[in-house]
């Protein structure tokens, strides 16, 4: 229930503060949205196989936003930063298909 109660909370503050982006961060929002949502996927099919655990979340959750931020500015850096924005979201986006997929496979039985 604690984790519904922050989700309103965090999206009713988001709407009525109507945070900005700094210029220098905007491109890696898009980025650091894949990778965490990858991480609530990911939770959400370990809480489906009954082995969920909070440190384990919280670890990848930060180190998924981490360290695909730093492959986006480290191509920023070397002029193809547009590439490998477009690799991370395709190495996460595989990541979140395969475990809705396990997600769906789990509910269905199919």
């Amino acid at each position: 229930m604690i984790p519904v109660i922050g989700l309103v909370v965090g999206v009713g503050l988001g709407l009525w503060l109507q945070p900005t982006v700094p210029l220098g961060l905007q491109p890696y929002l898009p980025i650091a949205i894949v990778a965490a949502l990858d991480a609530v996927i990911g939770a959400g099919r370990a809480l489906g196989e009954r082995r969920f655990d909070e440190r384990v979340f919280v670890v990848s959750f930060i180190s998924n936003v981490v360290i695909a931020a730093l492959i986006v500015f480290v191509g920023d850096q070397l002029g193809v930063g547009s590439q490998l924005s477009t690799a991370v979201v395709v190495v996460l986006g595989i990541r979140i298909f395969a475990n809705m997929a396990a997600i769906r496979r789990r509910i269905f039985h199919a």
